[in-house]
């Protein structure tokens, strides 16, 4: 499939316009797939001593950045204007005409998962769409955190729920980034980002600490206020419930609710949180998304965009089939590749085939696919 079915976008964008939309507040200028689990692996932590503690106080409301710890080694120099996304809305998202480029966690295979870092040079790359899975730190601060814990990424092994914003903050989160994998088994040489966080090491060109840390959501939200926002609630109801409360409450404060997609892979936690925010567009959990690949039962109008990897425990769903019967029910697809195939190659053929976004852990080859598919076209 070359091409972008105008008729799916035309019924979306319908879809889409029957979905109230609350107005923007003053101040609205300032994951995640719900059809198969990450494939991420628990690595044991080392016992290393803490960071440096954060100098941002723990709060009960998700807080801005916060400055960067005192150090010599935090000197950089001023990062030049991010890119902006062409479209602030998933109504405009939708209405482009094109397909997307999606950055997974901020592009995991890259760069340190889930960390400002990333989604800066995956901005800086040209994606389209922000890709974040949340939780709920012990303060009720939502950060941004894929596993229910830290050791696969940091020097400690914390239990998100457990530990308030402060601790989790205060953590290197690229302690176990290298440039191939994010492991436990490598020598220290290979561990390539490691230290930045707790001043020991000197940040790159444009960064500062703070871009290697466990970070707050609402960060990201005024941070990146041009761009859309696809969001996994992590958990399962009822505990999840109080994430998608939280969230719901930050998008609707900062004006966000027209610039966000939302998701969980348990339909209750999907079903709930439209209950809370109704404008906000969705995408089915993953009971619902089955249903939908295996027996073709449309999702509702509030949920039109279907997020699906190419294989799920050995089922092919990403197919020529689905694509048509897709499209037939007015539902976009994005992609996410689930660590196969992501590179430019990978990508190009999930877009030929009738993906209308690509969920990247490497965003500049999924950029370079996206414009070598339009430039084919």
């Amino acid at each position: 499939m070359r091409s972008l079915r105008s008729a799916t976008t035309r019924s979306t964008l319908a879809l889409l316009a029957a979905i109230p939309l609350v107005a923007l507040a003053a101040c609205s200028s300032s994951s995640s797939t719900s059809a198969a689990p990450a494939g991420d692996s628990t690595a044991s932590a080392t016992t290393a001593p803490p960071a440096t503690p954060a100098t941002e106080a723990p709060t009960t409301a998700a807080p801005t950045t916060a400055a960067p710890p005192t150090t010599a080694a935090a000197t950089t120099t001023t990062a030049p204007p991010a890119p902006t996304s062409p479209a602030r809305t998933v109504k405009d998202l939708l209405a482009l005409g094109r397909p997307i480029i999606l950055a997974h966690a901020g592009g995991e295979d890259t760069a340190p998962h889930s960390t400002p870092y990333a989604f800066g040079e995956a901005v800086k790359a040209g994606v389209d769409v922000l890709d974040f899975d949340l939780q709920l730190s012990k303060d009720g601060v939502l950060v941004v955190q894929h596993d229910d814990h830290t050791g696969r990424t940091t020097q400690q092994d914390l239990v998100v729920a457990d530990s308030t914003f402060e601790q989790l903050h205060a953590l290197d989160d690229a302690y176990w980034f290298t440039a191939t994998c994010t492991c436990t088994d490598q020598p220290d040489s290979a561990y390539v980002l490691r230290g930045i966080r707790t001043g020991s090491v000197p940040p790159p060109a444009g960064y500062t600490p703070e871009d290697f840390a466990i970070p707050s959501f609402e960060t990201y939200v005024r941070k990146y206020p041009d761009y859309v926002l696809n969001i996994e609630i992590k958990g399962t109801a009822p505990a999840a419930f109080a994430t998608a409360d939280a969230l719901a409450a930050l998008l609707r404060s900062t004006g966000a609710l027209d610039r966000a997609v939302v998701t969980s892979f348990d339909d209750q936690v999907v079903d709930y949180f439209h209950s809370i925010a109704p404008e906000v567009v969705m995408t089915p959990g993953l009971q619902m998304s089955t249903d939908f690949v295996l027996g073709g039962t449309t999702p509702p109008p509030w949920a039109p965009i279907m997020q699906v990897p190419p294989e799920y425990q050995g089922l092919k769903v990403f197919t020529a089939d689905y694509v048509a019967k897709a499209h037939a029910a007015g539902l976009v697809t994005w992609v996410w590749p689930n660590g196969v195939g992501e590179d430019v190659a990978g990508y190009r053929a999930l877009l030929d085939l009738g993906a209308e976004g690509v969920n990247a852990s490497d965003p500049a080859a999924g950029v370079a696919a996206r414009d070598a598919f339009v430039a084919g076209r």
